[in-house]
C-alpha cells in the first residue's frame, strides 16, 4: 500500500513500468530440473503446500493448503520436498537478467520485480520489445517462464501481469487504463482481502468500476480512512510511486509451518524461540534494529490472526524480542486452543540502521548484548548449527525461505 509520505515522481505519459513475475516459481524450478515432472501436476511440500504447478492448481490445489487435502484433490500429483538452495540460485540468475535489462530494478520478492524502462527506447527499443526480450532471455538463460505486465503505474503493471498469467505479456497503453481496470473484480485491488471483499460485496460492489463510482467519502465511511482513500486512488489508477532501486526491507521476519493438529504451549514456544533466533541474527547481520514486534498465526480453518507490540526502544536483542513474542503468544492462546495452529510467523518492523540509534552499554537488554555478538561470531565461523539452544536440539528448525537481501 502506498502512503502520501513516500517519494513520488511524475507518472510517465507512456507505459514504461514492467512488473515481471515468475510463474509458479518453486514448482517451475522443480519441473525445470527434473524432466519427469514436466507437464505433470507438482506439489512442493508435504505437510503444507508451499507451491503448486499450474497443472496442480487446475485441480484446486492452492498454496498454504494442507498436504493431505491437496493430495485428495490431485492424487496424481508428484509431491516433492522443497529445495531452497535451488530457488535462491534461480532467483539470483533471474535478477541478473533484470539488471542486464535496466539499472532501475525494484525487487518485491525473490520471484518478482518492477523494472522502469523509460528512457531506453533508443538503445533497447519500445517497452513492448524490451518486455518480449526479457521474457525470452529469462527462458533461455534460466530455463523459467515469466509473465510481464506493462503500464504507466506500478499498481497497474502488477494487475496486468496477474491477468496475463501464466506465461503471458499484457500491455496497458496510456489512455486505456480505466477501460482495462474497471471491469475487473474488486479483489484485483491491492488491499482487498477476504474481509474487505465481503464488506464491498455486501454493499453490491463487485467490480473496480462500481467501486470507482463511489465517492471517496463513502468509501472512507464504509472501510475507514486509510483503506477508503487507498482503494479510491487505485480504482482511478492513481499510484505516483517511483521505482525504488535501493529500498531496504521495511521489516525482517520468518515463519514456520507446523502441519495440522493440536500443539502444546511448549511445542509452540520451541518454534517461537527458533524463529526469534533466526530473525535477530538477520537483523544484527544487516545492522538493523526495530521497535514493532508482530506475531502472525494461521489456523486449521485457514483463517489468520496477528498481534503486535511496539517497544519503547529499537533493538535487535534476542531475549528482549523473545519476551515480547511470548507475551503475544499468551494473548493468542485461547484462539490457538480453539482453532488449532498450522503456521507461526514473527516479524520486527519500524526498522532503522543500528548506527542511527544511540546504543547503550554492551550488556543493556534494550540494545543487544555481548552474548548475542559472541554467538553470532561463532555461527558465522562454524555455521548456524554450531551453537543452538538446548530446547531446539533434535527439533526440526523449519525451512529458511530464500528472500531478497535485508
Amino acid at each position: 500500500m502506498f502512503v502520501p509520505t513516500e517519494p513520488t515522481a511524475a507518472v510517465p505519459t507512456v507505459a514504461t513500468i514492467l512488473h515481471a513475475d515468475l510463474d509458479a516459481f518453486y514448482a517451475s524450478v522443480e519441473q525445470r530440473d527434473d524432466p519427469r515432472l514436466r507437464g505433470r501436476p507438482v506439489i512442493v511440500g508435504a505437510g503444507v503446500v508451499l507451491a503448486a504447478s499450474y497443472e496442480a492448481k487446475a485441480c484446486g490445489v492452492r498454496t498454504a493448503m494442507g498436504g493431505a487435502r491437496a493430495r485428495r484433490l490431485c492424487p496424481q500429483a508428484a509431491v516433492v520436498p522443497p529445495r531452497m538452495w535451488a530457488y535462491s540460485a534461480a532467483s539470483k540468475a533471474v535478477f541478473e537478467v533484470f539488471r542486464d535489462t535496466t539499472p532501475l530494478v525494484e525487487g518485491i520478492s525473490i520471484d518478482e520485480a518492477f523494472l522502469d524502462v523509460g528512457g531506453l527506447r533508443r538503445v533497447s527499443g519500445s517497452p513492448e520489445q524490451i518486455a518480449m526480450r526479457l521474457r525470452r532471455e529469462v527462458l533461455d538463460r534460466v530455463g523459467l517462464r515469466i509473465t510481464v505486465g506493462v503500464a504507466r503505474t506500478k499498481f497497474l503493471a502488477k494487475v496486468a501481469s496477474a491477468v496475463a498469467k501464466p506465461d503471458g505479456l499484457l500491455i496497458v497503453p496510456a489512455g486505456t487504463e480505466l477501460a482495462f481496470l474497471h471491469p475487473l473484480p474488486v479483489e484485483r485491488l491491492w488491499g482487498v482481502g477476504t474481509v474487505t471483499s465481503k464488506k464491498l460485496h455486501n454493499h453490491g460492489i463487485c467490480t473496480v468500476g462500481e467501486l470507482a463510482r463511489l465517492g471517496e467519502a463513502a468509501l472512507v465511511a464504509m472501510l475507514g480512512q486509510a483503506s477508503g482513500r487507498h482503494l479510491h486512488a487505485l480504482a482511478h489508477n492513481r499510484d505516483p510511486r517511483p521505482i525504488q532501486v535501493s529500498r531496504r526491507r521495511g521489516s525482517i521476519g520468518s515463519q514456520h509451518a507446523l502441519g495440522r493438529g493440536m500443539r502444546s504451549f511448549d511445542e509452540i514456544d520451541a518454534v517461537v524461540i527458533g524463529l526469534v533466533d533466526r530473525v535477530t541474527r538477520r537483523m544484527r547481520s544487516a545492522r538493523r534494529v526495530g521497535r514493532t514486534v508482530t506475531l502472525r498465526l494461521r489456523f486449521d480453518d485457514f483463517t489468520r490472526a496477528s498481534r503486535s507490540h511496539t517497544l519503547a526502544r529499537s533493538t535487535a536483542h534476542t531475549e528482549t524480542i523473545l519476551e515480547t513474542v511470548r507475551a503475544l503468544v499468551d494473548i493468542a492462546m485461547p484462539m490457538i486452543r480453539q482453532r488449532g495452529l498450522t503456521l507461526v510467523g514473527i516479524a520486527v518492523g519500524n526498522l532503522d540502521s543500528d548506527d542511527a540509534v544511540q546504543l547503550a552499554l554492551p550488556f543493556d537488554r534494550r540494545s543487544g548484548d555481548g552474548l548475542d555478538t559472541a554467538l553470532d561470531g561463532v555461527r558465522n565461523r562454524f555455521g548456524t548449527a554450531a551453537v543452538t539452544r538446548a530446547v531446539l536440539l533434535h527439533r526440526d528448525p523449519g525451512m529458511t525461505v530464500p528472500m531478497l537481501p535485508d
